[in-house]
């Protein structure tokens, strides 16, 4: 892999003024996994004063010794690169925030104060074609990369003492590089887990979703249950573990959800409904009455839908987030079958979970059903559910879609209401239907005088014959419907 030019020429300017600059973190481990780094950080000597001196175009409003330098990159993760001056951060007093950042005396003291060893790697490029890169790794974190872990810099228990959010990158870190978590890490982060009450809601809603984003996502839920760290992220989703289900479940209520989640997750289903699928669920274990195979749990996605606008409200997500995802929650249940649920129903639900989030809640139906177990994600009922609802929620072919309507067919030939106003509108939608820039006003005004000048005899076969046409139409369209849907 290369590294990018706007990287080069940051390094070299930094150099050319006597200041040791190294690409570090993140980017490090990336780049040595042949992976495109999403952000480029670079480690410098140069205070920051010092940096915005070299570079004009750069801001410097922070108190962690960070300056944001303008590139004229055209890619958006290069227009703006982070330089920090060397540091070292004293005592974490609410294991969120440093007390105090110091200057540090070299690139090693730097990478000591970071989270993970994969992440406590600098690469030193090279500027000109004579020299090669150097990797410093003073805590064998390439070693860790070769065995695929997740391993704190130092004393784990020190390390999560100082910002507690980091158990949960663990996590995050591990399944988005496919790694484990090193035992005596592990061991930190189940002994430490207490310690997440303390730290915002924000950041843990904002590492969950990263999770949840992820292509590992239900692996994520599953390694936060086994580090103790569920119960203060979702405890609600935690409480379904080990509890049972019916006849209609092959999984429990945890293990459903996670199944729901991880099919969501392989169609590439958006954030929203992979978030329903988790917790569309979550009203059960409350809700349940009696044992085995006949168990009931009548009422679960209403209770549900409540709990999970409590869940969302508590992490601090976005108001309209969180009423779209519990609406999800709650109509998860809907009723369909083609026999016995007609259009008037089908659009009581439209009305409830509103037309823009109609395909959200079929795929959370269609994550229900594979995590239930069931074969197919979408058997034939919600193919005919889709057919009805598309049929709904087109305009149907009325006399509304002229240009003009009844009262212009009064004025313009100065006659009464009566059912020579529906006969011309009839013959006039005929006209449209057949040659849709027909649709003109001055058009139309022209046709209705002519069509004013007929018999009444002629008038009535015209409208007859425009009338048996737009059944026709009607009913072509209905059958190319059906067809996209496999119904009949």
């Amino acid at each position: 892999m290369l590294i990018p030019k706007e990287i080069k020429s940051i390094i070299s300017k930094l150099q050319k003024a006597d200041f040791e600059a190294f690409v570090v973190g993140g980017c490090v481990r990336d780049f040595l996994l042949k992976i495109t780094p999403n952000d480029w950080d670079i480690a410098t000597s140069a205070k920051p004063n010092q940096i915005q001196e070299i570079f004009p175009k750069s801001f410097y409003e922070n108190k962690f010794f960070t300056v944001s330098v303008q590139t004229q990159s055209k890619k958006s993760n290069l227009k703006e690169i982070e330089i920090t001056t060397y540091r070292s951060e004293a005592r974490y007093g609410d294991q969120r925030h440093p007390d105090s950042v110091k200057f540090a005396k070299n690139l090693e003291e730097d990478l000591s104060r970071r989270d993970f060893t994969v992440n406590a790697m600098a690469l030193e490029i090279p500027i000109s074609k004579s020299q090669t890169s150097k990797l410093i790794d003073p805590f064998k974190g390439q070693e860790d990369l070769k065995k695929k872990i997740i391993r704190t810099v130092g004393d784990p228990l020190k390390r999560f003492n100082e910002d507690a959010l980091r158990m949960i990158r663990a996590v995050r870190l591990a399944i988005r590089l496919g790694f484990s978590i090193e035992e005596k890490t592990s061991q930190a982060i189940k002994k430490n887990s207490d310690s997440l009450k303390i730290v915002s809601a924000e950041r843990i809603r904002d590492e969950l979703i990263k999770i949840i984003d992820s292509e590992n996502a239900a692996q994520g839920i599953e390694l936060l249950r086994e580090l103790n760290l569920l119960k203060y992220v979702i405890p609600e989703l935690e409480q379904g573990y080990k509890v049972s289900q019916n006849k209609h479940h092959i999984y429990d209520c945890y293990d459903h959800s996670l199944k729901s989640l991880e099919y969501a997750v392989k169609k590439n289903f958006n954030r929203y409904v992979r978030i329903a699928a988790l917790l569309h669920d979550v009203g059960k274990p409350i809700t349940k009455r009696g044992k085995g195979k006949d168990a009931t749990f009548y009422g679960h996605e209403v209770v549900g839908a409540r709990m999970t606008q409590k869940i969302l409200e508590r992490l601090k997500f976005p108001k309209k987030d969180i009423e779209k995802i519990t609406n999800l929650v709650r109509y998860h249940l809907f009723y369909y079958h083609p026999d016995e649920v007609n259009e008037s129903s089908v659009r009581k639900l439209l009305c409830n979970v509103g037309q823009e989030s109609i395909e959200e809640l079929i795929q959370v139906r269609m994550a229900d059903r594979i995590g239930s177990g069931c074969p197919k994600a979408e058997p034939y009922k919600l193919r005919h559910l889709r057919y009805i609802i598309e049929k709904v929620s087109n305009d149907p072919i009325s006399a509304k879609m002229l240009k003009l309507d009844g009262n212009d067919i009064i004025k313009i030939l100065n006659i009464k209401p009566g059912p020579k106003i529906g006969q011309i509108l009839n013959v006039l939608l005929g006209s449209v239907l057949d040659n849709p820039s027909n649709n003109k006003k001055q058009d139309l005004e022209k046709e209705i005088k002519r069509l004013g000048q007929l018999s009444e005899k002629e008038l009535i076969e015209l409208a007859q014959k425009a009338k048996q046409e737009k059944e026709k139409i009607e009913t072509k369209k209905d059958e190319m419907v059906k067809q996209k849907y496999w119904v009949s």
